[in-house]
């Protein structure tokens, strides 16, 4: 007998079981409850986004009936939507950061849609640093973050504190406003400069962002804003669904004004009642493991108030 041969009560035995199993299969999956529609999800992970006819952006009423502008703009919003992991982390981080954010853009008269220009800059990420050397929550960098009034040194990167960042990235967007008188082309120039936005509205006779012809990064970059937007504003249209619990909390700081030097900022951490990581984490615009401030310039360090650490366990 060929070995390699399987005998035919064998082959009939195993013929058997697989068709036990089919049929089993089958009673199982028609007598599961159907969902109910109102328990369906708003989007599948296969389905198209929907998008508005159009947007408001800053106060001003953007139209999407352009067949370049709906389908610039659906780019985003698949790219952002479909983005799960990173796009949710948005969603936790935005009650933090939103939190910190938006009285700075009141209180300097910029609307508060710019918030969402931080997000697409950085991701509400403090220490993040671009390979052309841009840093912080909005990614400036060291002529623009001097230019605007921050401190960068090998000690001190004021690029890197959340609330002076932000005040600088204010002073930018006013000045920008002043050259275009429109918000839309001010963000636009937060990416290619006042400047580079100023030579193609002058070279293509159009001060329309949405009627330029742009380097890819800058053409997308309004688009992703505006995603962002809408994603954030509209989370289960677009199949999030992040309650406020999920999200991560505001962390509560006092302020330690020091206007000395603080050799060994380890030591220091620990006289406050906490340790290293923790006083870099809250205060990322000290560079080093040390602040010799010869100068003798006083700094507000931020410490967590007792508890913050463990908030909400």
């Amino acid at each position: 007998m060929d070995k390699n041969r399987i005998p035919l009560t064998k082959f009939a035995l195993i013929f058997s079981l697989i068709a036990i199993c089919v049929i089993s299969l089958g009673l199982f999956i028609n007598s599961a409850p159907a969902v109910k529609p109102q328990e369906q999800a708003t989007k599948t992970y296969n389905s198209p986004v929907e998008l508005p006819t159009s947007i408001i952006f800053a106060g001003e009423t953007i139209s999407l009936t352009n067949f370049d502008v709906r389908e610039s703009l659906d780019r985003e919003l698949l790219a952002n939507s479909y983005f799960q992991s990173q796009t949710i982390l948005y969603f936790k981080k935005s009650k933090r950061y939103f939190h910190l954010i938006e009285p700075i853009l009141k209180k300097n008269n910029i609307p508060n849609d710019f918030k969402y220009l931080s997000l697409a800059e950085s991701g509400f990420q403090e220490k993040v640093t671009s390979p052309a050397g841009a840093v912080g929550l909005w990614q400036l960098m060291k002529k623009a973050a001097l230019e605007n009034g921050l401190e960068v040194s090998n000690e001190v990167d004021e690029r890197y504190h959340a609330e002076k960042s932000t005040e600088a990235a204010c002073r930018y967007l006013n000045h920008a406003y002043h050259q275009y008188g429109n918000w839309v082309n001010v963000a636009a120039s937060y990416n290619a400069g006042i400047s580079g936005i100023k030579r193609q509205t002058e070279l293509q006779d159009s001060r329309n962002y949405f009627d330029l012809q742009l380097n890819d990064e800058t053409a997308r970059y309004v688009y992703r804003i505006l995603a962002l937007k809408l994603i954030l504003e509209n989370p289960e249209k677009y199949g999030f669904k992040v309650t406020e619990e999920e999200k991560y909390p505001v962390l509560s700081c006092k302020v330690v004004v020091v206007s000395g030097s603080v050799t060994n900022l380890a030591n220091y951490a620990h006289n406050q009642g906490i340790n290293y990581k923790i006083l870099k984490y809250f205060n990322p615009w000290l560079r080093q493991s040390y602040l010799k401030n010869p100068s003798r310039k006083s700094y507000s360090i931020k410490i967590p108030e007792p508890g913050t650490r463990t908030f909400g366990l």
